[in-house]
């Protein structure tokens, strides 16, 4: 199994960055326009689009406000790998700053390189939108 993480600090307070992360429906819209064309939940199942194409099943497997953490994994179609679970943490470092952490376990380990590459592009584009820039 391959483990991905990326972390990254973002010039603003947590909570609203939670806010933002922690919205199973409408967060990855939110957390990366552009990047994300949409989102549609049902329950603790959603759809999300991706700009180019791509369409994920996920589902939710924990949510906890204390911690600022969600975790979901890839469900559904074939064209997933056969495990990919993903988690999304933010950490307060103070006023207005925190950390975004965001790991993936991954099987086949093959198919940790283009996650990690698709992972590495979203990441300026999540960090621009919490701290209420577009872009990267």
């Amino acid at each position: 199994m391959a483990s991905i993480q990326i972390e990254f600090h973002v010039e603003a307070d947590s909570s609203p960055v939670w806010q933002v992360i922690g919205d199973w429906a409408d967060g990855p819209v939110r957390m990366a326009p552009g990047f994300v064309a949409s989102c549609e939940a049902d329950g603790d199942v959603r759809v999300v689009t991706f700009a180019d194409g791509f369409v994920a099943r996920e589902r939710l497997v924990s949510r906890d406000d204390q911690a600022r953490r969600i975790a979901y994994s890839l469900i559904g179609d074939t064209a997933r790998p056969e495990h990919d679970n993903a988690v999304m943490q933010v950490v307060a470092e103070g006023p207005n700053r925190c950390r975004f952490l965001w790991s993936r376990d991954v099987l086949p380990h093959d198919a940790a390189g283009a996650l990690r590459a698709a992972m590495e592009r979203a990441a300026p584009i999540i960090k621009g939108a919490l701290e209420g820039r577009t872009g990267g």
